[in-house]
């Protein structure tokens, strides 16, 4: 961070609350949020990017403040572009309305900006800072830079569980382990993610929804992986008409009739990293794994989880043949498990929310970012 970032730490700050109104929405692009300084040093405007093929923050925010631009500062969460997407360069506008002065948290990690974006700025005569509350500007966009940098989604894996670490009864009833505020949160974590995935063992299981109870529109894409194609012909996820499903199979399914209703989508490998690059192409940055014990242990196996949700619920199911979270990793000693950091608890009403981040896991897979 350079001398003198201190002075703009709260314009930043209320940049990234700006950025953050849009959480979920914006994939493919990142989280962007930017607010303008007259020469005087007062706000004249505000914005934030809302949605892909939108207006970027930076032009929002130029636009509220018209002339008043003149001569002002922009503070942006993420250094602004330069290149020709569905919209205009951002760091020509800027330079276009006479700013003298840039703020920037968070360099640009796509590669057809990647400092790009500064040194058009600097050419131009303008003065950029750059770091300032860089690291809760990496966090916020987090998603964005992980599937920019590796070709795939940010993974959430999240399981609900009893006090005795179970996910269901021995006869499998599940419904309901948490309790309302618990099942509240997941909606809105939904919410904040371009697509769900599931098994095919969890379709025939629970039946479930997999839908944000419309706390965003659209729905996030539901995701169901199957290696079997052993699915019932009815399931609330084949109906189409409150959001969209995708069903990801392995190869040689040409004798396998589908459920009518969701789109196939045939991979080289019924596979969770093969399915992982397809949603990286589809523009997804942030994925959520509701997923049974098998496909969870295979999902951390392979990379494709960075972060852990674990709701606990006070209850004791019992049952030595009870399901529990995850599958077999295949550890035979303590020093093989994986360690987790960065754990953090919450209460979700009588419900204890655990979060934490994960080691980096499986292969290292680079593509191209697909934001504009």
């Amino acid at each position: 961070m350079q001398t003198g970032c201190n002075r703009w730490t709260p314009w930043m700050r209320r940049a990234l609350q700006l950025a953050a109104l849009a959480d979920g929405q914006t994939s493919p692009n990142p989280l962007v949020g930017a607010v303008v300084l007259d020469a005087q040093g007062a706000l004249v405007g505000e914005g934030f990017h809302a949605k892909a093929g939108q207006a970027h923050a930076e032009v929002g925010a130029l636009a509220q403040a018209g002339s008043r631009a003149n001569g002002g500062t922009i503070i942006v969460t993420l250094e602004p572009c330069c290149h020709q997407g569905r919209t205009p360069p951002c760091a020509q506008a800027v330079i276009a309305a006479g700013i003298q002065r840039v703020v920037v948290a968070l360099t640009d990690p796509d590669p057809r900006v990647a400092g790009g974006g500064i040194q058009r700025l600097r050419d131009a005569g303008l003065e950029v800072i750059a770091g300032v509350m860089e690291a809760e500007a990496a966090q916020q966009n987090r998603a964005f830079v992980h599937r920019v940098q590796t070709g795939r989604p940010w993974g959430l894996l999240k399981w609900a569980m009893s006090l005795d670490g179970r996910t269901a009864l021995p006869n499998g009833e599940s419904q309901w382990i948490s309790a309302p505020p618990a099942r509240a949160w997941v909606h809105q974590l939904r919410a904040s993610c371009d697509a769900v995935i599931v098994g095919g063992g969890t379709v025939r299981t629970d039946n479930p929804l997999l839908t944000s109870r419309g706390r965003r529109l659209p729905e996030p894409l539901r995701v169901v992986l199957s290696r079997s194609l052993d699915l019932p012909a009815q399931a609330q996820l084949w109906d189409t008409s409150l959001a969209a499903t995708l069903l990801a199979h392995g190869p040689g399914s040409a004798d396998r009739s589908l459920p009518e209703g969701p789109e196939p989508l045939e991979l080289l490998a019924s596979e969770p990293l093969d399915l992982l690059q397809v949603l990286s192409q589809r523009g997804c940055n942030r994925v959520l794994w509701e997923c049974g014990p098998a496909l969870a242990a295979t999902a951390l196996q392979q990379g494709c989880v960075q972060e852990l949700a674990v709701v606990i619920a006070p209850k004791l199911l019992g049952g030595t043949l009870a399901r529990t979270p995850l599958g077999d990793l295949g550890f035979s000693a303590m020093d093989q498990v994986i360690p987790v950091s960065g754990l953090s608890a919450e209460r979700l009403g009588r419900d204890v929310l655990l979060q934490s981040l994960m080691p980096a896991l499986g292969p290292a897979v680079h593509g191209v970012s697909q934001s504009d």
